[in-house]
């Protein structure tokens, strides 16, 4: 396998080849930062390269594997989400920057670094990270590698489009509402929404609604980062052993009820069910007894997550309308209300707890419909803006508000090419056990490649 194709197999093999001797970690990181000047132009995934301190990173990196130190991702290139604080970097959160730049690393990106991992540069975000798109006023559009007319999804869309495009074999993301999970299904990769208070965050995200995950290529690219970023060495491990035959509901009801769903991608949600069924696994059609109770609780923790985080800005007025918009109305949710929805989450917890005592996981779908098309949202309202993405992302919401761990996974593409995605939510802290199972649906349906 040569470095360009390399760079397309994802951080996992990257890490095996570097290991190995194949590859050295300067070369494989200058084909990237080469591949990212050619290419990047276009896709504008990424707000700002670190290309110097990169190739001071990945000779540091071949110092340590000429002197048989191994690490998950040792030497390998990697992207960080523009929400979490590089040294020596603003932290831009998809506007102009607020705040000076970083003092010192968030504790994920000193265990990037501590890994010997090459940190590229800092991938794009929507303002402040509130949307599924990547679309702002100070970094114009992010676009999907597979389409470039259409959105990579976000808030993660920075980081899903430089891992689709080959430039790096892995990238962080955050999800508080499914900013993982959409850009991962946008672009046809493998994504984890993270347990809460499993990878350690900066501070309290959207008032517990946010967490960090990983995004690759493959599910061992995935498990790569997270094995970095929980500080555990279990992740890839647990791609590579098939799981027992499991119990699965599958899901088609949200706290908006039944929505509609483009028909192609219903019938991809029905075919991953049979194609779990033939791995030995007995899915069931079966909806998590929550009702209408989840979506309070979101919005708002949601609202008040979103006040909270802008009201310390030094320049609010810098902000988009429709984010300060936002920010006016989670003013407005009293103490008490936020205490209530905060407090509530151990109520949805027990009935989900029982559920999970007659099935293992939970199969649903991703969006109801196709990407984004770039522009969709351009100048628009907080109104419009929010009434337009809902319909698009009911299904992930819940998970946020429960705290609980959902792997997305890719299924094939749509008539027009885009890629398809599917989710699958267990118990806490059950990412080893989602990840077998994405191990496993990998093995036997390979995930498809842009075709670029």
């Amino acid at each position: 396998m040569d470095v360009d194709q390399l760079l397309t197999a994802g951080a996992h093999a990257q890490a095996t080849a570097l290991a190995d001797g194949s590859v050295t970690a300067p070369a494989l990181t200058e084909a990237a930062l080469a591949k990212i000047a050619a290419h990047d132009r276009e896709l504008n995934s990424f707000r700002v390269v670190y290309t110097d301190a990169a190739r001071a990173a990945a000779a540091d990196a071949q110092r340590r594997l000429d002197a048989g130190e191994r690490t998950p991702l040792l030497g390998v290139p990697v992207a960080i989400k523009d929400d979490q604080d590089v040294e020596g970097d603003i932290t831009g959160m998809g506007g102009r920057p607020q705040l000076p730049p970083a003092a010192q690393d968030s504790p994920v990106v000193a265990r990037v670094r501590a890994s010997g991992a090459v940190v590229i540069g800092h991938t794009n975000v929507p303002d402040r990270c509130l949307w599924p798109f990547t679309e702002t006023l100070t970094h114009g559009a992010t676009r999907n590698p597979w389409n470039l007319n259409h959105t990579p999804g976000g808030s993660s869309g920075g980081s899903a489009a430089a891992v689709a495009a080959g430039f790096v074999g892995a990238a962080t993301g955050s999800d508080g509402g499914g900013s993982v999970r959409i850009p991962a299904g946008n672009c046809g990769l493998y994504g984890v929404k993270t347990t809460r208070g499993l990878v350690p965050m900066q501070e309290e995200g959207w008032q517990g609604l946010s967490v960090l995950g990983p995004l690759g290529p493959n599910p061992a690219d995935a498990a790569a980062l997270l094995d970095v970023m929980a500080g555990e060495n279990r992740y890839v491990a647990a791609t590579e052993i098939d799981p027992q035959p499991m119990r699965i509901a599958l899901s088609w009801t949200t706290p908006l009820g039944r929505p509609y769903m483009v028909a192609e991608r219903k019938a991809a949600v029905r075919r991953v069910a049979d194609e779990l069924r033939a791995l030995g696994h007995d899915v069931v059609e079966a909806d998590p007894p929550l009702g209408i109770r989840p979506l309070p609780q979101f919005l708002i923790r949601y609202l008040r997550g979103v006040s909270g985080d802008v009201d310390g800005l030094p320049h609010p007025e810098w902000l988009e309308s429709r984010t300060r918009a936002i920010a006016r109305v989670g003013r407005q949710v009293p103490d008490r209300v936020l205490r209530w929805a905060r407090d509530a989450e151990l109520d949805l917890r027990a009935i989900m707890d029982g559920f999970f005592k007659d099935f293992d996981l939970v199969l649903q779908p991703g969006i109801t419909g196709a990407p984004f098309r770039i522009g969709r949202f351009h100048n628009a309202g907080a109104v419009h803006t929010l009434g337009g993405v809902t319909l698009s992302i009911p299904y992930f919401p819940l998970w946020n508000t429960l705290g609980y761990p959902v792997v997305a996974i890719p299924v094939g593409v749509d008539r027009a090419g885009l890629p398809i995605g599917v989710q699958v939510g267990g118990p806490e802290f059950s990412e080893a056990t989602l990840l077998s199972l994405a191990g496993q649906y990998a093995r036997a349906h390979p995930p498809q490649r842009p075709p670029r």
